[in-house]
């Protein structure tokens, strides 16, 4: 059988949550700088979120491990999850306010992201997984999260290192996949010794490392661009998803590239978007 056709595997999200609050301007301000704007629009977000919401959209069957407040934003987050595809049930609810993203997009589809963490920093990395389940995690949570994982996950552990933040050792011996952009692979030179690194480079595509040598570049398809808010979500589920699933490295890259493509085509940080095979 043809590797591409193969199903998806299980998958569980371990990762933050948050409430977006959005604006459109013309062009990024400066530091001091005061422009207008248009907005404020809500919506649902947090790394973890998208990524795990893209999975489920994707195909896959996805769990997702995180918190949210005892608020209104909690439970509108915790519906949003579940209308999406994605077992909540695992998720916790705590004293503290759901986590927060302000975000600015300017008329190109760049953006600039404020993160408060709130519910998640709570977040602790606890949990039963199999050995059949890719688990997929972010650097929105805290590091003892993180190392807990690389510690208990006995399967396929993939690390999405955004936003860069510095990663013990112990972490990139144990990730079966970490997944950057451009700028998190300059700030982080330790990962470049991962078993295997995916780096995005934005409308330019991605290229895929093995134990420090780049192998693999795929091109990402020409769209108009609305916003690459969740786009490099999109593109950390797809590639999980298709590595985990055992596709070959080019299929998976190229099939990642067209879905975080496709993302950007759309408002909002979890975009709809087709299965994961449709994209090959």
């Amino acid at each position: 059988m043809d590797m591409t056709s193969r199903g998806l595997g299980p998958l569980c999200v371990v990762g933050s949550i948050n409430v977006d609050i959005s604006v459109t301007v013309g062009e990024l301000p400066i530091p001091g700088e005061t422009v207008r704007g248009v907005g404020p629009v809500r919506g649902a977000g947090g790394k973890g979120a998208n990524q795990a919401a893209a999975a489920a959209r994707l195909g896959a069957a996805v769990r997702m491990l995180g918190a949210v407040g005892d608020d209104a934003d909690g439970r509108a987050m915790l519906e949003n999850l579940r209308r999406a595809g994605v077992d909540a049930s695992g998720i916790r609810v705590v004293p503290a306010p759901t986590g927060t993203a302000l975000i600015t997009v300017d008329a190109a589809g760049e953006n600039t992201i404020v993160v408060c963490a709130g519910a998640n920093d709570t977040v602790d990395g606890a949990g039963q997984f199999t050995p059949d389940e890719a688990v997929l995690a972010q650097l929105e949570i805290p590091p003892h999260a993180i190392e807990a994982l690389a510690a208990s996950v006995p399967g396929f552990f993939a690390l999405n290192a955004a936003p860069a933040r510095e990663v013990s050792e112990t972490v990139l011996r144990r990730a079966d996949l970490v997944i950057v952009n451009d700028a998190e692979f300059a700030a982080l030179p330790a990962v470049s010794a991962a078993r295997l690194v995916v780096v995005t480079h934005g409308a330019r595509g991605a290229s895929l490392w093995r134990e420090g040598t780049r192998v693999l570049t795929a091109p990402s398809p020409v769209v108009d661009a609305v916003s690459a808010v969740g786009a490099g979500d999109a593109f950390s589920a797809a590639i999980t998803l298709a590595i985990h699933a055992g596709w070959p490295d080019e299929v998976a890259l190229a099939a990642a590239c067209a879905v975080g493509a496709d993302a950007v085509t759309h408002v909002g940080a979890q975009p709809p978007l087709r299965s994961l095979a449709e994209y090959r």
